[in-house]
């Protein structure tokens, strides 16, 4: 300790701080913050605006158009570096903070790392009640900015310059923990912002990060390993976490070496290639014939990576209530769900130390073959639901299209409505690790800002890879601003606006429990007295994207072949049919409310079939 000091604003010296900060990365160091999204106001714009400035160079700082969209993005940036670089948001006191709240929860959900660096109000309140400040009667410490504890893993609000000394690491810390992996929040007094204070020069010293891999515990991989010997139908499940822990080499040796089949999900998609012959496709409520057939029967279930919920196990209906659950995590939250035995730890280490206790176990020969076949049956159905002819335009069709034309390293980014479903169950892996579907919050609005936050990502590593974005007509009108944060920051997406009239994946729902059309499609909506489409082409030109509309998928093929061609944002719009096309194997059971009591008869008997099927629901065991 040198004992030298310098003398910077609070503002000033958590940048100072976050410029300094570097990780390794395959050999590799590189700044650990990649820069940050921001929109200004009178609670950031003053002191953090100031401190951003000088650092420019260092951390860019990209304009969002909406704060909940920059978080969005920030997300997809994590993903994208498999959580090992992180952006911050800036915004200012009030709604350009509360704004954030919903991207801090599907951060949250996913277990994605994020900084939020935003305005509070005075710490001296002395101007109170000040312009956007959020007044209860009772307690004047309550405002705007609590509301994220529940949806952040660390939470602080600064209220001395000195503060930062603890908060700062700890809040890194946080975001790099395998296990509490999630977004970090400090609330930033707009006059704390501004206070100098003498910074010990040694805490912005250079600090290179290498994220922790848990090895697990020797008595709970033996008690895993002598499950799986004596099964006769093991199966895994791959996870999210595969990717996270960099173990998609050892999930493929592991399989390999004891021919367990390997079933996906959502988060989990593309930790194998599509042609692997051990790949037995995505399982759950969005997944395929195949994997769920062996869900169902499998006897020991090897779940890697996954928080296990409900659109994996069919809301545990999936699999047989007598199948035993391994559960191998770096959070023991997920490692125990439903009377799992756990093993908490690192996926690459307790694979490898797991792959060493099993001792030349394998599957039976006959389990791994009948997989295989479902698994060609599943081949032959997704390649006659992909292919377009005299039929409906669909989600299918518009994926096969892309699918066969795009690069095996392009990035796929899509997230709520019907797409999740149909690009978990239709899409082709092509390469490991290049499929975004967001569905940990199945958050309407990230498709875009999400493809514009992996394609920051992917342009720092593949910049001559894209970034292929599928969103249907109602996320698009729910946000899609970031076209035009895409073109400013020269971010080059390829957009697919599949246009059914309207949230119809929400209306297949209400139609399949019973219910009448209602306030989903434009249509079906009483309050509309003349629907009319959106020019969605002429919407996405204005914004400076190059723009066009389609009639079909041999259309929309050459569109994607030109976009694939320009360096600008393209977008393409298709319609496709509200009802028809839509994938219908491949499901599991769903548990949805369906009223108990009702005066209409399909209604009633939509709501008698669903229960039907409960007593397959595991309940905690």
């Amino acid at each position: 300790m040198t004992g030298k000091t310098i003398r910077l604003t609070t503002a000033q010296a958590i940048i100072r701080y976050l410029a300094n900060q570097f990780i390794e990365i395959d050999g590799e160091e590189m700044r650990l913050c990649g820069g940050g999204f921001g929109i200004f106001g009178h609670g950031n714009v003053t002191c953090l605006g100031e401190a951003l400035h000088d650092a420019r160079a260092e951390l860019p700082l990209y304009r969002g158009q909406n704060e909940q969209s920059m978080g969005f993005a920030a997300a997809a940036y994590s993903k994208q570096w498999l959580r090992q670089r992180f952006m911050f948001c800036t915004a200012s006191a009030g709604p350009g903070t509360a704004n954030l709240l919903t991207s801090a929860a599907l951060a949250h959900a996913n277990r994605l790392p994020m900084l939020m660096l935003c305005g509070d109000i005075f710490i001296t309140r002395l101007p109170d009640p000040v312009l956007q400040q959020l007044e209860h009667y009772g307690n004047p410490t309550i405002g705007v900015n609590d509301a994220f504890k529940p949806v952040s893993r660390f939470w602080d609000r600064i209220t001395h310059p000195a503060q930062i000394i603890q908060s700062l690491p700890a809040a890194i810390a946080t975001m790099l923990d395998p296990a509490d992996c999630g977004p970090a929040f400090l609330g930033l007094p707009q006059d704390v912002q501004g206070w100098a204070y003498d910074y010990p020069e040694e805490i912005f010293a250079r600090k290179v990060h290498r994220i922790r891999r848990q090895a697990p515990d020797a008595r709970e991989i033996d008690e895993a390993a002598a499950l799986l010997k004596a099964a006769k139908r093991p199966v895994i499940i791959a996870g999210g976490g595969v990717q996270y822990s960099r173990s998609t080499a050892e999930l493929t040796a592991f399989a390999e070496a004891h021919q367990i089949p390997v079933i996906e999900t959502i988060a989990g998609r593309a930790n194998l290639l599509n042609d692997h012959p051990l790949n037995i496709g995505p399982v759950g409520v969005t997944g395929s014939d195949s994997a769920n057939a062996i869900a169902e029967t499998a006897d020991v279930i090897l779940a890697i990576g996954t928080r296990l919920q409900d659109f994996t196990t069919g809301s545990w209906t999936a699999f047989d209530k007598s199948a035993r659950i391994i559960s191998l995590n770096a959070a023991r939250h997920d490692a125990a769900k439903h009377l799992s035995m756990p093993v908490v730890g690192d996926a690459k280490l307790g694979l490898t130390a797991l792959g060493a206790a099993l001792d030349g176990y394998s599957a039976p020969s006959d389990w791994t073959e009948s997989a295989q076949d479902k698994r060609k049956a599943w081949d032959d159905y997704v390649a006659g639901n992909v292919a377009h002819g005299n039929r409906p335009n669909s989600y299918a069709q518009a994926i096969g299209v892309v699918n066969a034309l795009c690069d095996p390293r392009d990035r796929v980014v899509t997230a709520a409505g019907g797409l999740p479903a149909e690009v978990t169950a239709n899409w082709r892996t092509l390469s490991l690790g290049t499929v975004d579907v967001e569905f940990g919050f199945s958050c309407m609005g990230y498709e875009i800002a999400g493809g514009w936050g992996a394609r920051i990502a992917q342009s720092e590593r593949e910049p001559d890879k894209d970034t292929i974005v599928f969103v249907g007509d109602g996320a698009y009108l729910l946000m899609n601003s970031d076209i035009y944060s895409s073109v400013l920051s020269n971010k080059k997406l390829i957009i697919l606006v599949l246009d059914n009239g309207g949230f119809a994946v929400i209306n297949k729902l209400q139609n399949n429990t019973g219910n009448e059309s209602f306030n989903n499609l434009i249509a079906d909506c009483p309050t509309i007295d003349e629907p009319f489409a959106v020019d969605f082409e002429a919407h996405a030109a204005s914004m400076g994207a190059i723009a066009e509309t389609v009639s079909n998928p041999a259309e929309l093929g050459e569109a994607f072949s030109r976009a694939k061609q320009g360096s600008k944002t393209h977008v393409i719009v298709m319609k496709v049919d509200a009802y028809d096309g839509w994938t219908t194997e491949g499901h599991t059971w769903w548990e949805v409310g369906t009223p108990h009591v009702t005066d209409n008869p399909k209604v009633k008997a939509a709501h008698e079939d669903w229960e039907s099927t409960r007593s397959k629901q595991r309940k905690g065991v």
